[in-house]
């Protein structure tokens, strides 16, 4: 919930912004964090939300990890979930659900004189879109898209404004079904730069890298899903560049790095510029947060091995930009790395990737940042209202400054584990009479126990519409018997559940 010694207060009330994201992964996470610092460098007042602390019961725990397991366990499974939901315009009834028990407390946190609210994750533009047809909320709402491919989740009926970071993830909001897109260009930590040569030089003997060899910097995301071994192998066989692996919090994944001969391994990183100013080329696999990084500190990037659903999406749509290289063949990899590291095609890709910050040079003055400013301080009467249901009491956030004691009755802190991401609250149930509070626990219990068997295959920003595959039935059985995904495997290996896409550099 509100991120400690984050919230600066502003005389103005219309001049408040609360960003909410979602803690799966690093991604969306830390496109707010560079919007939050942006934001409040334009005077603005912000206040971060992580959706997942909204929902009940400690019921976002469960989406993160299902969510993981299921790309570390059962990649077969997401992709045919994302592909899925993909081809239907969205999630299932479990997901549909399971966001509606977010909507209520998501608003009564809102603060007093909340100007607009930006999503940066799918499952959130969902429940603001929601709020906001409906009139239950009553100020502007926007959706900044992250990834260069756009999962027809991310476009949510009652959003004002979709933000997107170029042209061909705004063509694909547009074709799904989304309003009022803007391209206003990505946003990245100031760190993320060019250097020269000297600091080129610094970077290096800091990491103890090689001075001279060329270097290929691969990473998998926060989790460190997906073939990396596999990739590390290849990209030490082919001889193009020596690999250098982040592994982020998946301390297994580098201790078996280490074991394959791979010399340079790291795990969780502080310093990604530095590595990054380091390296001559960017190999990732799912075409997020990272990848825009890469390009504001002009190093040109491969996708190659990548994870499925968004991973190849996002590929696909970093390739059509101009902006990537998507490998496919493993034959290819030498030629492609080589023609990035020294030939006129990396030249070309880094000037794509600078240009998408041409506009946006790390300033408040322009990107996705100002145009949520401009838009808050114009207020929701400058922007089409959405259709809206009747409602009997249009509003948003407390109608008072909260008190104290409502604050404490709605909001209770939350441990959050030190590999989880940042320190946050979360919204706590409202208080209910005892009599009334026998009532309702059986039927919270229920909502508890099925949202739960969804959590498993609800992937993060792509939601569960396992009821529209024809694989669900199957599918869900085995997740009703446990929430081990081994189960799945099992279901998958003895041919119980029909596989599509389980091809080489696809799967954990």
């Amino acid at each position: 919930m509100p991120h400690p010694g984050n919230t600066v207060r502003r005389p103005s009330s219309a001049e408040r912004v609360v960003i909410v994201s979602a803690s799966v992964g690093a991604g969306h996470d830390g496109a707010a964090a560079e919007l939050e610092r942006r934001l409040v460098a334009a005077g603005l007042a912000v206040d971060r939300f992580d959706l997942l602390d909204v929902l009940p019961a400690r019921l976002g725990r469960l989406v993160r990890d299902g969510y993981h397991r299921l790309l570390v366990r059962a990649p077969w499974a997401y992709q045919r979930i994302y592909s899925s939901t993909e081809r239907a315009g969205g999630g299932g009834p479990m997901a549909r659900a399971l966001l509606r028990s977010a909507e209520e407390r998501l608003l009564r946190a809102l603060p007093a004189g909340t100007g607009a609210v930006v999503s940066t994750y799918p499952g959130a533009s969902r429940v603001l879109g929601n709020l906001r047809r409906d009139g239950r909320l009553t100020v502007p709402v926007l959706t900044y898209l992250t990834d260069f491919s756009v999962h027809p989740l991310w476009v949510a009926d009652g959003v004002d404004v979709h933000l997107a970071l170029h042209a061909v993830p705004a063509a694909q909001a547009r074709a799904a079904g989304a309003r009022d897109v803007r391209v206003c260009g990505p946003v990245a930590d100031p760190r993320f730069r060019p250097v020269d040569a000297p600091e080129r030089a610094l970077a290096r003997a800091r990491f103890g890298l090689p001075p001279t060899a060329p270097l290929a910097l691969l990473v998998a995301g926060s989790w460190g899903v997906g073939p990396v071994r596999e990739v590390a192998r290849d990209l030490r066989d082919c001889g193009a560049a020596v690999p250098l692996v982040v592994c982020g919090r998946n301390e297994t994944l580098a201790d078996q790095l280490r074991a394959d001969g791979i010399e340079h391994v790291h795990g969780w990183v502080d310093d990604m510029p530095g590595l990054m100013h380091a390296s001559d080329v960017l190999v990732q696999n799912a075409g997020g947060l990272t990848s825009l990084e890469a390009f504001a500190t002009g190093l040109p990037v491969a996708s190659y091995g990548c994870i499925p659903g968004h991973g190849l999406t996002n590929a696909a749509a970093l390739d059509e930009a101009g902006v990537a290289a998507w490998i496919r063949d493993p034959a290819q990899l030498k030629y492609v790395l080589g023609e990035l590291i020294d030939g006129p095609r990396g030249l070309l890709q880094r000037e794509a990737g600078l240009a998408l910050f041409a506009d946006d040079p790390h300033g408040p003055d322009r990107g996705p940042a100002a145009e949520t400013a401009r838009i808050c301080r114009a207020g929701a009467e400058h922007i089409p209202a959405p259709t809206a249901r009747p409602c009997a009491a249009p509003i948003v956030g407390p109608a008072v400054p909260p008190t104290a004691h409502s604050v404490a009755a709605s909001i209770a802190p939350r441990v959050t584990p030190p590999a989880a991401h940042p320190v946050t609250a979360s919204i706590a149930p409202r208080v209910t009479p005892p009599a009334a509070r026998r009532v309702a626990r059986p039927a919270a219990l229920r909502l508890a126990t099925t949202t739960a068997l969804a959590c498993a295959v609800w992937a993060g920003a792509v939601g569960t519409a396992v009821a529209t595959t024809e694989s669900g039935p199957g599918l869900m059985h085995a997740i009703g018997q446990s929430l081990d995904l081994d189960d799945l495997s099992h279901a998958h290996h003895t041919g119980r559940v029909p596989v599509q896409g389980h091809a080489k550099g696809h799967h954990a």
